[in-house]
């Protein structure tokens, strides 16, 4: 899965609504340490070479490959490269599209983030072609249910019993996804 799709993804599994997004990614630098965490755990790579030798350069954010002597950010080969909005903007932009009930149009989002028609426009083309770079985007018509999985504490051997253990607090959540005519997904959540 790509950095793009995961973050799309993300912002989708959470629910994250816009004051979630700006309490959570409040300025540009908590965006890219988002990313970096996400991409590198620590560990920046090359995104040209994949060496791991290169020199941080803090000022531009940035980092200088020391193997094939080029600069990069966490945003290269992603759907942010090469782009002028925030960071911020662009989680923003996800988290609209996303959420959206029936749909969310070009100018609506441009008008939300305060950009252009254009720019909006390509933001929006940019996050669709993150879900389907994503091997798991489903077409068509899709049903999806969730279901807990496990049963009563009293009815558990006493070695598996849980203090407190009574009700649903100990059953494990279980997403289905289906898409009719073609591939079924389930996952614990």
């Amino acid at each position: 899965m790509s950095l793009s799709s995961y973050i799309c993804t993300t912002i989708k599994s959470y629910r994250m609504n816009i004051i979630q997004v700006y309490k959570q990614f409040p300025t540009q630098q908590d965006c890219i340490n988002h990313l970096e965490l996400v991409r590198w755990n620590g560990e920046p790579t090359c995104p040209y070479c994949n060496s791991k030798n290169q020199s941080p350069m803090p000022k531009e954010q940035r980092f200088h490959c020391n193997t094939c002597n080029t600069s990069f950010s966490v945003i290269v080969g992603t759907i942010f490269h090469k782009t002028k909005i925030d960071l911020q903007k662009w989680f923003l932009a996800i988290s609209l599209v996303l959420n959206a009930k029936k749909g969310y149009s070009a100018r609506q989002l441009g008008r939300d983030l305060e950009v252009t028609k254009d720019t909006a426009w390509r933001v929006f083309m940019q996050i669709r072609r993150a879900l389907v770079d994503d091997k798991q985007l489903m077409t068509g018509i899709v049903e999806a249910d969730e279901t807990y999985i496990g049963g009563k504490d009293k009815n558990r051997h006493n070695d598996k019993k849980k203090p407190g253990g009574q009700g649903g607090a100990n059953h494990t959540p279980v997403i289905g996804v289906l898409q009719r005519d073609g591939k079924v997904v389930a996952k614990k959540k």
